[in-house]
């Protein structure tokens, strides 16, 4: 795996190395890397949920033609 860089705050670093003991992680570098990969896991599983099934909404719209709301 290839590595790059990037630039955080120092005072983030100070509070991130003051984690690594009660974390277990050896370094800044592998605790943020395993924060990074977390959060990108649980924005890309994240899906839209859905309120109404399309049956559902097939009949709300079925009641909705019905009363006149909709053509």
């Amino acid at each position: 795996m290839e590595y790059g860089e990037i630039k955080i705050p120092k005072q983030m670093i100070s509070k991130i190395e003051a984690r690594l003991e009660e974390t277990g992680f050896e370094s800044v570098d592998k605790y943020v890397t395993f924060v990074l990969e977390e959060v990108i896991k649980e924005v890309e599983d994240e899906e839209p949920e859905e309120v109404f099934s399309e049956e559902d909404e097939e009949k709300v719209k079925g009641r909705l033609r019905a009363l006149g709301y909709l053509d």
